[in-house]
């Protein structure tokens, strides 16, 4: 369709380039015959002011044509301008729309979502804003800012009609820095930076979604990237690190020597402990194997019997599983089986709705049609005309028929009529037109 559009832009432009051509050649061909004839009488050059205005007219066809739909792209919606009502209620959506030329007008909004970013620093490589905001303490942090948003195909009128343009730029900005500057003066630096920076972000986020919510524009996310400390913090706090680093690296060091202290006494307790350890078990390791040789004949049958016992248990626990398995795969079929009845029966429903919906509404506009064609029998006619305009070919004709290479032929042919026709007694019908005779009128007419 854009194409289309474009061929029939370009086509009436043509036509009015050629038109506007005829009549500069026969100016200038005007021109060049006075200069040949040198004040002496001559055959004066008629400029065709008749051909350069049929082209002229047949060029506002694919003109008006071509400038009354209007295509919008994918990612895109438009509104609808008019010149006498101002901005219509609605949006366009992608697709093929068609307007009054001349009087409506579609202005195309990129529908796609956009990042809004803020730099720590002035850049001069970089075009980003910087965004720069004072804590609880009055020192001054930078933040990096990112903010994913898109337009509401919904609120393009209201957009169009009340908000200043470019959005991106007039909007957004002011939004996103006002409210980090209306928050973050409530926290410290410390706050910010570590603790309860995630809290920051949400708080920011809620009040920008809501804040550009109004103005239709849907926030999608708001990154707090990264945060850029005053050099006197920076410095500062870099300094108690190394501080708590050292301190914490003697502290190391003195729980390593006492620890070390500390594991040479428990080896040498552990080694006499060891030794007495390894006297009395050996003693009584000679008691416990003649125990366990007596031992071992009596516990041998219990156990025999235990296992018994074990592997019977084993089998009815499987068995207890196995029903309750197919238990289980059986109450899940069945509710299966009513899951699908009931997605059956409620896609039944919305079918028989949507005949009926469809019904309803080809009645009522047939008995629009109806209601209209009873009122106007003339839109029969008009109907039928544009359903055959691009079959019908229209010659046109001078009225006075001087350069018209059949002008003998036409005059000639009501002389031979009379000639070979009988008279035909007049009657109520001869006050009529032939309707072949009418539409030849018209388009003569026109």
């Amino acid at each position: 369709m854009l194409l289309l559009k474009y061929l029939l832009l370009f086509t009436g432009a043509g036509l009015l380039g050629g038109a506007l051509t005829i009549v500069l050649y026969d100016v200038y061909r005007t021109r060049e015959s006075w200069r040949a004839d040198a004040g002496q009488p001559g055959q004066p050059v008629q400029i065709r002011w008749r051909d350069a205005g049929r082209l002229a007219l047949m060029a506002v066809a694919p003109l008006l044509l071509g400038l009354s739909f209007v295509v919008v792209p994918s990612g895109s919606a438009g509104v609808l301008v008019s010149q006498v009502s101002g901005t219509l209620p609605g949006a366009l959506y992608p697709g093929v729309h068609w307007v009054v030329p001349l009087v409506q007008s579609v202005v195309i909004y990129d529908t796609r979502e956009k990042v809004f970013n803020t730099a720590l620093g002035e850049d001069p490589k970089s075009k980003l804003e910087t965004l720069k905001v004072q804590t609880k303490e009055g020192l001054p942090l930078g933040l990096a800012i990112a903010v994913r948003y898109r337009l509401d195909p919904r609120r393009l009128d209201y957009i169009h009609s009340n908000l200043p343009q470019p959005i991106e730029q007039e909007i957004v900005p002011p939004v996103v820095a006002g409210v980090f500057r209306q928050i973050v003066p409530n926290y410290l630096v410390r706050d910010v930076f570590a603790t309860r920076r995630e809290e920051v972000r949400k708080m920011a986020a809620e009040a920008i979604t809501q804040k550009l919510a109004a103005d239709g524009l849907l926030v999608k996310e708001v990154i707090l990237r990264d945060i850029q400390l005053p050099p006197e913090y920076a410095k500062g706090l870099e300094g108690l690190l190394l501080k708590e680093q050292e301190s914490d690296r003697m502290t190391v060091e003195v729980d390593i020597k006492q620890k070390m202290v500390r594991t040479a006494e428990l080896e040498a307790d552990a080694d006499k402990a060891r030794r007495v350890k390894q006297a009395e078990a050996e003693a009584q390791v000679v008691v416990l194997s003649a125990k366990a040789q007596a031992d071992a004949m009596q516990h041998t049958l219990p156990l025999k019997q235990k296992q018994i016992e074990q592997t019977r248990l084993e089998a009815e626990a499987r068995k207890e599983a196995t029903v309750k398995n197919a238990e289980a795969m059986a109450e899940a079929k069945v509710i299966d089986s009513k899951a699908e009845l009931e997605k059956r029966k409620l896609m039944a429903d919305a079918e028989a709705n949507r005949i009926r919906v469809t019904a309803a509404a080809d009645s009522e506009r047939m008995k629009t049609e109806a209601a209209a064609l009873k009122q106007n029998p003339l839109l029969i006619q008009k109907i039928i005309a544009e359903r055959l305009s691009d079959k019908v070919q229209v010659m046109m004709v001078p009225t006075d028929g001087k350069f018209f290479f059949a002008n003998d032929v036409l005059r000639s042919a009501p002389a031979a009529a009379p000639a070979t026709n009988p008279p035909v007694e007049p009657d109520d019908t001869d006050d009529q037109p032939a309707p072949a005779a009418t539409t030849a009128a018209r388009r003569q007419g026109r």
